[in-house]
C-alpha cells in the first residue's frame, strides 16, 4: 500500500510510519495538519490516508473535515480515522462510504489487527472500532434495532467493524452457516433488500446510525 499519514503528534506519526514500513508498505507522506494532508493526497494519490481527527489549529474536527474533502475528491481512496476518544458525530459523517474506518488510537497496539483493518479499508471495506459501534448502538432506544435479538445485535456490531461471515463465526464461536442465518434475518427485520452491493452490510448499521442525529 501507498500511505499518507496525518498526525500532529510527532512520535505517534513516526511510530505509525515505522509500523507500516516494517510490513513492506510505502509511506509517501507524513504530515501534521489537515491542509498538508489534502495537498499530499492530491500529489501522491495514495491507497490509504491515516488521519487523526483532532489536528491544528483548533484541535476539534480538522481531521474529519479533511477526511470528507479527500473522500469527495478521491472516492476510491481508503480513509482510516484515528481518535483518542469516542465521538459518534464524526463516525456518522463518513461511515456510509466505502473504504472508511474509525478506530481508537489504542487499537494500534494490536499491530496485526490494526494492519488488517488498514488493508481492509484501503481495499474498499470498512473498519469500525467495537467501542465506537457500542456507543452508537447504545445511544438510542427508540430505533429499528429493537426488533433484533441479542445475538443479531452482536452479529450486526461485528459487521459494522468490517468483519466478514467467517471472521464473525470465529469471533462468536459458531458456524458460518449460523452467522449467515443471523445476517439474513437481521437484514429482513431492518427492511434491507438483498442486492449485489458488497457494502450493503454496512447499510444495516446505517439504519441506526442515521437515526442518532436529527
Amino acid at each position: 500500500m501507498r500511505i499518507v499519514i496525518a498526525e500532529d503528534q510527532v512520535l505517534l506519526r513516526e511510530g505509525l510510519a515505522r509500523l507500516f514500513t516494517d510490513r513492506g508498505h510505502d509511506i509517501v507522506a507524513a504530515v501534521g495538519d489537515a491542509e498538508a494532508l489534502c495537498a499530499s493526497v492530491d500529489e501522491h494519490r495514495p491507497d490509504l490516508a491515516v488521519v487523526d481527527i483532532r489536528m491544528p489549529p483548533t484541535f476539534t474536527d480538522e481531521g474529519t473535515r479533511a477526511a470528507r474533502a479527500i473522500k469527495d475528491a478521491h472516492p476510491d481512496l481508503g480513509v482510516l480515522v484515528l481518535s483518542q476518544h469516542i465521538d459518534t458525530r464524526h463516525a456518522i459523517a463518513l461511515v456510509s462510504r466505502a473504504g472508511f474506518g474509525y478506530l481508537l488510537k489504542d487499537r494500534v497496539l494490536d499491530v496485526d489487527e490494526f494492519l488488517a483493518a488498514a488493508q481492509r479499508v484501503a481495499g474498499g471495506g470498512s473498519a469500525l472500532d467495537p467501542q465506537v459501534v457500542g456507543a452508537l448502538l447504545a445511544a438510542r432506544r427508540d430505533d429499528p434495532l429493537t426488533a433484533l435479538s441479542e445475538r443479531e445485535r452482536d452479529v450486526l456490531a461485528l459487521m459494522a467493524e468490517g468483519l466478514n461471515n467467517p471472521a464473525i463465526a470465529r469471533r462468536l464461536v459458531v458456524s458460518e452457516r449460523t452467522v449467515e442465518g443471523h445476517v439474513r434475518h437481521l437484514l429482513l427485520k431492518l427492511g434491507l433488500a438483498e442486492s449485489g452491493d458488497g457494502h450493503r452490510r454496512v447499510q444495516a448499521v446505517l439504519t441506526y446510525l442515521r437515526s442518532e442525529v436529527r
